[in-house]
């Protein structure tokens, strides 16, 4: 082991070459440990993935509101207001109006 008086001695040269040395055997030991961290967490999503129930797909939600000024842009009423119906709205337009009549 290299005291720290001998590291006042050493020339540039060597210190320089020492510390590639300490440089390439770090970058192997974090390898190491990174396949191992990785390895570790492959296993553990595993065991976790099991147990994990999947999610179905939401299902089709049929439009309730239509644009009389293009028909073929609607909203289900989820999720954020389109544009067409929030400029519609603050014209002073009731939400009413623009239901889609079912049979």
């Amino acid at each position: 082991m290299i005291q720290y008086s001998q590291l006042n001695e050493m020339s540039v040269e060597k210190l320089w070459d020492l510390h590639q040395e300490v440089a390439a055997k770090l970058v192997r030991k974090i390898i190491l440990e990174k396949a191992e961290l990785e390895e570790r967490l492959h296993k553990v999503s595993s065991v976790l993935g099991e147990n994990k129930r999947e999610r179905g797909a939401y299902p089709k939600v049929l439009a309730k509101y239509r644009n009389p000024e293009n028909p073929n842009e609607t909203w289900a009423g989820r999720g954020k207001q389109p544009r067409w119906l929030a400029t519609q709205l603050q014209s002073g337009k009731k939400l009413d109006q623009f239901l889609i009549r079912r049979s």
